[in-house]
């Protein structure tokens, strides 16, 4: 039976492109009809959406990348930059700290996405670096209209950047004013950046792999390194401390570290795989969903009733658990993703799972892994009250027309999907480096990250703070095989939300027949029952949000099994995108909420 969407799904045959800006897809479909295959397009719209997009990522930030050659395996791009050597528990605890900075140079850690997609173009890639980077230097010279949410972010750190972040005012705050919706915006500097490796790269060599690989030296050890480095020694810079620090990010961390490549951790369910990153990011808690999902019988539910939103969230609140007690960067700590995907273990954590809604963070116990899990009651850390909390990028409660009953979670970051004619296909989460994360580096025209907030301060963590270390990030972009072929690509923004909605659109997608864009509109649940990713990381006990659109009585049995229930407005949890290969055939679809994602194709 057909359910209402708000768009039509995208159908074709020469390729689909989708993503959470309708320009950054434009941009995307014109590498397609350039000749350009599924790689080239991503990383023109992934470099627009650093543009069109300041307020969730920006080139200074990190990307992970999941792609499918044609006719190959899948593989996993880390764009994800590690904490500097100079970044020691020791040093932040001499500063007074007990938690890393949610904002400012102290959560910088080196910049991922630019070598991520640069190494993504040199392996799979078929056009040249001018070509890619076209539409982003467009984009930035010659300007883009600017959608209400970059103007409601700009707001909410206006007396920021007017006091203290001088360099952001410069570039936001035009006449010291707060730009309008939908006015034409530009930062020239960020084009001439772009343009500059661009002529250093072609000056080096005519060979577009040997330009691709002149313009990652540049950028780790040319004048970006350098004007980063030069940042961080010389500006104390106000964060969530109220305090004002140096930067610990120099030259050689950017020359010491590059983007690479691995494999997927997978996980069989129904009929698909699932490839998602390893522990360095969340993304291994899709896959446990999963396997604490498959004991229970979804397909004689309904996608809005309270058993299928009560089940999904509560085997949400314990792989989540598990995602605290053990996940943290394989390369400095061993995380047990055999045991915690495998059978025996989540029949017995599955067990956990009642008709009534669970009141504690529970991880479960593997001997000689794991340790402490932080529960910080929402509302009570002190940390939480500065004035200049703004660690995460989701400002939802400057969103128009009003906000969310809960105050906000309604969705950070970015996302991609692409498929061409010939079956590649690449989904990418590009995040960091947003304007209010961290001053504007004059010279460079962007700011750099702040994911550092994500290391805990405590040596007993896995995921704690160590020089060159990953943090755990939130991004986690998903890539399904179907009977052994690669069958689509999808994701979304969200922080801790993002492998909760990914997962809502598979378990609809699989279980209940919608096609991409009814899963996508579907109405939309999420919980923050568990340590949040971002500063100050606080605990929501009990927390369910669904949309408004759930029946009322959906909201009433939620409400009598226990969760501390959030009906919030019809259209605002999630910002999925989602891209699929069905035979010949192409299908996209993207997000309705706020107004700003597009799917196209042909």
């Amino acid at each position: 039976m057909p359910r209402f969407t708000t768009r039509p799904e995208i159908t074709g045959n020469f390729g689909v492109v989708t993503s959470t800006h309708w320009l950054a897809t434009a941009a995307g479909m014109a590498i397609l009809e350039k000749g350009g295959n599924a790689f080239d397009a991503a990383v023109a719209t992934g470099f627009a959406l650093q543009i069109v997009e300041p307020h969730l990522n920006g080139p200074g930030g990190e990307v992970p990348i999941i792609l499918a050659p044609a006719g190959g395996d899948p593989k996993v791009i880390c764009g994800q930059g590690v904490a500097p050597a100079a970044a020691t528990i020791e040093r932040y605890k001499e500063l007074g700290l007990e938690i890393v900075p949610g904002s400012g140079l102290l959560a910088a850690v080196v910049p991922g996405a630019f070598d991520a997609w640069m190494l993504m173009l040199l392996k799979y890639g078929t056009l040249p670096l001018r070509d890619v980077l076209a539409h982003a230097i467009g984009f930035a010279r010659d300007g883009y209209p600017l959608v209400p949410n970059i103007c409601n972010t700009i707001e909410s750190v206006k007396e920021l950047f007017e006091d203290e972040w001088t360099s952001s005012a410069e570039i936001y705050l035009k006449d010291g004013e707060v730009p309008n919706s939908g006015t034409i915006f530009k930062n020239p500097a960020v084009a001439d950046l772009y343009e500059r490796i661009i002529r250093e790269a072609e000056a080096a060599s005519s060979d577009r792999k040997e330009q691709i690989e002149a313009a990652r030296k540049i950028w780790k050890q040319g004048f970006v390194a350098e004007e980063i480095d030069k940042f961080c020694r010389t500006q104390e810079v106000m964060d969530t401390t109220e305090k004002r620090h140096h930067g610990l990010l120099c030259a050689d961390d950017m020359a010491n570290w590059s983007a690479t490549e691995e494999e997927p951790l997978t996980f069989d369910y129904k009929g698909y795989t699932v490839c998602k990153t390893g522990p360095w990011g969340q993304g291994p808690v899709f896959l446990q969903q999963l396997a604490l999902l498959e004991g229970f019988d979804l397909d004689s539910l309904e996608e809005t009733s309270p058993e299928f939103v009560h089940l999904v969230t509560e085997a949400t609140k314990l792989a989540f658990a598990d995602r605290e007690a053990f996940y943290g960067d394989p390369d400095f700590v061993d995380v047990p993703l055999e045991t915690l995907l495998s059978k025996d273990y989540n029949d017995k954590r599955r067990a956990l799972i009642t008709d009534d809604a669970s009141m504690e963070v529970r991880p479960g116990t593997i001997e000689g892994f794991g340790g402490p899990v932080v529960i910080r009651p929402k509302g009570e850390s002190a940390e939480g009250n500065s004035k200049y909390d703004i660690g995460e990028p989701t400002v939802a409660r400057f969103d128009e027309p009003h906000p969310t009953k809960d105050g906000g979670a309604k969705g950070d970051t970015c996302h991609l999907d692409i498929i061409d004619k010939w079956g590649n296909m690449v989904a990418a989460t590009p995040s960091g480096g947003w304007l209010q994360s961290s001053p504007v580096i004059p010279s460079l025209g962007f700011a750099l990250s702040n994911r550092a907030q994500m290391f805990w301060l405590d040596p007993a963590s896995p995921a704690c703070l160590a020089p060159k270390k990953r943090p755990r990030t939130t991004l986690t972009p998903s890539l399904a095989l179907k009977d052994g072929a690669p069958y689509m690509v999808f994701g979304t923004p969200g922080g801790d939300q993002q492998d909760q909605w990914s997962l809502h659109l598979f378990l609809r997608h699989v279980h209940f027949g919608l096609n991409l864009q009814e899963s996508i509109d579907a109405p939309g649940f999420n919980t923050a029952h568990f340590p949040n990713s971002f500063f100050p990381r606080e605990t929501d006990i009990g927390h369910l949000a669904i949309e408004g659109r759930f029946p009322q009585d959906t909201a009433d049995a939620l409400l009598a099994k226990g969760h501390k229930l959030i009906v919030d407005e019809d259209w605002c949890l999630g910002r999925m995108t989602a891209a699929s290969k069905d035979g010949e055939l192409l299908k996209a679809a993207a997000n309705p909420r706020f107004m700003q994602g597009y799917a196209i194709g042909r």
